[in-house]
Order: C-alpha cells, then sequence, then structure tokens
C-alpha cells in the first residue's frame, strides 16, 4: 500500500474573484504520494481554477482542465460532473472523460475515460474508497477525501501501467473517492423532504 502522501500548500497562488478581485480562500494543493510500483507521483489540485495535474518521473503527465464559467459544484473537488465542460489530456495528446452525474447509487459516481482504443473507469465500491479498472480488469483500490491526497493501493497479480496510475491518481484527485450505498443515499434524500 502507498505511503500516506505529504502535502504543501502554496501560499503564492490566489484567485481572482467575480469582480476581478484577488482571494486566498481556496489554495492550491500539491501532494506528493510515494506509490509502491511508480515511485514519486505529484498531484496537483487547484479547486479554485479547477485544475489537476499529475506527474512523475514514471507516469504521464495528466491533467484535467475545468472550462472557464462553468457553475461549480462544491462536492466535486474539480468543480463539475459535467463532461461537456472538462478537458482531459494525457502528455499533451486529449482523452474523452465521462463523468455520471452521481444521484443514488454508487455506479452513478463513476467516472470513465476513454484514449488510445483503451478505457479506464474509476467507480465507488465502498464509503472511503473506489476501485480503478482498465477495460473489465480491477487493477486497484484508490481514496482521496477530495483535498488532493490519494492513496493507491494494486491488486496482487495485476500489471499496472504507469498511464493507469496516472489517470487513477488524477480521477480520484478530480472527484474523490467512494459513495454511500444505496440505501443510505435513498434515507437522506427522504430525510431532506421531510419538514422541520
Amino acid at each position: 500500500m502507498a505511503q500516506d502522501p505529504a502535502s504543501a500548500y502554496d501560499d503564492h497562488d490566489t484567485y481572482d474573484g467575480e469582480d476581478g478581485e484577488e482571494t486566498e480562500d481556496k489554495p492550491v494543493l500539491e501532494t506528493v504520494a510515494e506509490d509502491d510500483r511508480f515511485g514519486t507521483i505529484i498531484v496537483r489540485l487547484d479547486t479554485g481554477r479547477g485544475e489537476v495535474t499529475v506527474e512523475g518521473d514514471t507516469v504521464p503527465r495528466v491533467e484535467l482542465y475545468r472550462e472557464e464559467g462553468t457553475e461549480t459544484d462544491d462536492h466535486t473537488p474539480v468543480g463539475t460532473r459535467d463532461g461537456d465542460r472538462l478537458t482531459l489530456t494525457v502528455d499533451g495528446e486529449p482523452a474523452v472523460i465521462s463523468p455520471a452525474k452521481g444521484r443514488i447509487t454508487r455506479r452513478s459516481y463513476a467516472v470513465d475515460v476513454r484514449h488510445a482504443d483503451r478505457t479506464w473507469r474509476l467507480v465507488p465500491d465502498s464509503i472511503p474508497g473506489s476501485r480503478l479498472l482498465r477495460g473489465q480488469e480491477h487493477l486497484g483500490d484508490f481514496s482521496s477525501d477530495g483535498d488532493g491526497r490519494v492513496l493507491a493501493e494494486w491488486r496482487e497479480g495485476v500489471e499496472p501501467e504507469a498511464l493507469d496510475a496516472a489517470l487513477g491518481y488524477a480521477l480520484a484527485a478530480a472527484f474523490g473517492t467512494g459513495a454511500q450505498p444505496m440505501w443510505m443515499l435513498a434515507m437522506d434524500a427522504v430525510g431532506d423532504m421531510i419538514p422541520g
């Protein structure tokens, strides 16, 4: 299992508010994970701008950007689950990203990626964690609370590739991991409808 990533806030990053004013209420978080198979992986999450960057000596650079002017969702670190408002690149080459809308089932929080005739899916399978699939193969398990810190645990007997790692870290940082089971989500929805 990967060690707990170290993190550091970049105090010099600021954000332009609606009137062009700089604000510092959403710092850029950069974390360093020591992955058992891929060494040092750096994850940079900028929730204000809706940007995630993953890079390392042994993995390709993955960048995910939210389109400027997008209405943001506070529950999603990158700010939106609308794939039409997101751009994903792998070493500068475009990839297709399709986040599900996130409703009642865990599967509704899945995020799909298509690149170079291959597919990946990050899908919740517990309250804190999500599994990473390449095609139908379960490669490993990821956890992230949406603060840019990502932990990865690769499954025994599988051979993840560098691209698998870069995408897994990027998706976990951008969307967070895990979801409550359907019955808990349904109870929360019913509770929200009851006045008082």
